[in-house]
């Protein structure tokens, strides 16, 4: 599909931003996600913890990361599996509001890592979330090889959120990993819109379009991307589900 004649104006990595779009993330998880919330001091140590830490600040949004939760909840998961493990910010979000729920995470920084565990551990969830330093294309392999000699269920929800550029790869080691009906979400597809812009040639950029190709070709599942504004400013995931028949 053609994108015509439009042209881009936003280039570099700072995303179109408007402050209303954090102002309303803002008032809405203040409500909905109060600090009364049992699981609000973890969350909020994991943020603070990884800025002292040094690590970069491109955490899944507090609403983002509870949509996932939620939508983890819905779908009554009981093995969920994340690529991109930074601070243990979105780790925490899934496993705290689910806690008939394991989450592994797999994350290639050592530094990340370390940072990760000990954030975990204070929200007291090392029981349920292993964290597993290493590449994630060596790591996926390794636990796709687990599930298919029986040492490890297959995943309810699967999160994508590491190196761009091997999107597709992940998605594709994902889908051979899950369960029928089971969703993957792969986090950073548009970019503030560069999704359709042609003229990028970095393959982090072009690893949107990659991806949306790729999966449209696949005909084991059904999927979609979702435009988001909010905090994190202008973005959007890919989601599907494997099909009962896939």
């Amino acid at each position: 599909m053609s994108t015509g004649n439009f042209k881009f104006e936003n280039k570099g990595h700072n995303w179109v931003q408007n402050d209303v779009w954090t102002a309303v993330d803002g008032y809405t998880m203040g409500h909905l996600h109060p600090s009364s919330k049992p699981n609000a001091s973890a969350l909020q140590n994991a943020l603070d913890a990884s800025k002292a830490a040094g690590l970069p600040d491109i955490s899944a949004s507090p609403a983002q990361s509870k949509f996932m939760a939620l939508q983890c909840r819905v779908l009554g998961v009981t093995h969920a599996l994340e690529v991109g493990t930074l601070g243990g910010y979105s780790a925490i979000w899934l496993a705290s509001e689910n806690p008939q729920m394991k989450l592994t995470t797999v994350e290639f920084d050592p530094h990340h890592v370390e940072v990760a565990r000990k954030n975990i551990e204070y929200a007291g969830l090392s029981d349920r979330i292993e964290v597993i330093q290493g590449s994630g294309l060596e790591v996926l392999n390794q636990l796709k090889q687990e599930i298919t000699e029986g040492k490890r269920p297959k995943f309810g929800f699967f999160f994508i959120d590491a190196d761009k550029p091997n999107n597709l790869n992940y998605f594709n080691l994902a889908v051979e990993m899950v369960l029928p009906k089971a969703m993957i979400c792969v986090d950073n597809v548009v970019r503030g819109g560069r999704l359709i812009d042609q003229s990028l040639t970095d393959p982090r950029e072009t690893a949107g379009r990659i991806l949306v190709e790729g999966v449209a070709k696949d005909p084991r599942v059904e999927s979609v991307v979702m435009q988001t504004v909010g905090e994190k400013s202008y973005d959007g995931c890919l989601w599907a589900i494997l099909k009962l028949d896939a």
